[in-house]
């Protein structure tokens, strides 16, 4: 399975670390927006071609599929010239910044039959999985979902540090985890409300947003998300059910008095980027849908969508 990248940043890298252990994959085609970026992740992953360029990537014939790490408002156009060009596609969470480009995209799919899978991390973190297979085993029903999102972001910076050149949104990005997340573990969201904070003077979005969500079995979910924080950074989740609370906090897990719960048997790693790419490759290798295809992840950015209006 031959891969390109497109994204050679923070998040581009963790893919890379991730796709390394996977057996019969080889990264082929480094794209960054600059091109000694694009050079040095090459060299390092030993990947035989770089380029600025996703179109390079594309017209080349040892190129299999494409994970997308570029910025927001390029992934439903650069996944759509994936498909195009006929290769399977991975894009980075989240799938769009709008509700007609997400849907565009799932019409892509659906036309070319090709692996479209969308970055929704939280579905593969061993830590959630843990309580997904609780809830799928009848042992555990979730009654609330508390979850806290918090960065101190006043500028445009990735994980490393380094100056971005995009703006990132709480909305359409880091809420999109959540509201794919609780659907999964309680089913589908019948009601959602929405209020946002100022707005940046420079940056030009919200730093503070909540939400509240409702799904169909019941369950409620209170979403807090800020940019402000400077404090504890991450996403932290709490779930609180019928036989019992869990807090999970990326690839860990406790219960509610904060106790360890072992998940290093729940899957073959602990890191949920890893697991992420074994689903895409082992989905396109079987010739089936994966887990977070676009089509499943789909009603979240109509949720999203229905939120933004309500701003």
């Amino acid at each position: 399975m031959r891969i390109a990248l497109a994204g050679a940043g923070a998040f581009g890298e963790k893919h890379l670390d991730g796709l390394k252990l996977i057996d019969g994959v080889e990264i082929t085609s480094i794209i960054s927006r600059r091109l000694e970026q694009a050079e040095e992740v090459a060299k390092k992953y030993g990947a035989t071609h770089f380029s600025t360029e996703l179109e390079d990537a594309l017209a080349r014939d040892d190129v299999d599929a494409v994970i997308l790490c570029t910025p927001t408002q390029m992934h439903a156009e650069q996944a759509i010239a994936c498909m195009n060009a006929g290769k399977h596609v991975q894009v980075e969470i989240p799938l769009a910044d709008s509700w007609a480009d997400a849907e565009a995209v799932l019409k892509k799919q659906q036309e070319t039959g090709l692996v479209c899978m969308v970055g929704h991390t939280r579905r593969f973190n061993p830590s959630h999985q843990y309580v997904h297979n609780k809830i799928v085993a009848g042992e555990f029903n979730i009654q609330q979902m508390d979850v806290q999102t918090y960065f101190f972001r006043r500028k445009n910076m990735n994980a490393k540090g380094e100056a971005r050149s995009w703006t990132d949104h709480l909305l359409w990005h880091h809420a999109a985890h959540t509201v794919d997340l609780f659907a999964y573990q309680a089913g589908p969201i019948v009601k959602a409300n929405a209020i946002e904070g100022p707005h940046h003077p420079e940056l030009g979005i919200a730093m503070d947003m909540s939400i509240q969500l409702k799904a169909a079995s019941g369950a409620i979910c209170t979403l807090s998300l800020s940019f402000n924080n400077d404090g504890p950074l991450g996403t932290f989740f709490r779930y609180i059910g019928d036989t019992g609370t869990y807090i999970a906090r990326y690839d860990d897990l406790v219960n509610g008095k904060e106790e360890p719960i072992d998940v290093s048997k729940v899957d073959v790693s602990m890191n949920g980027i890893e697991l992420q790419d074994r689903e895409f490759i082992a989905a396109i290798r079987e010739g089936r849908e994966p887990n977070s295809s676009v089509a499943q992840v789909l009603p979240c950015y109509k949720v999203l969508h229905d939120l933004e209006l309500q701003f």
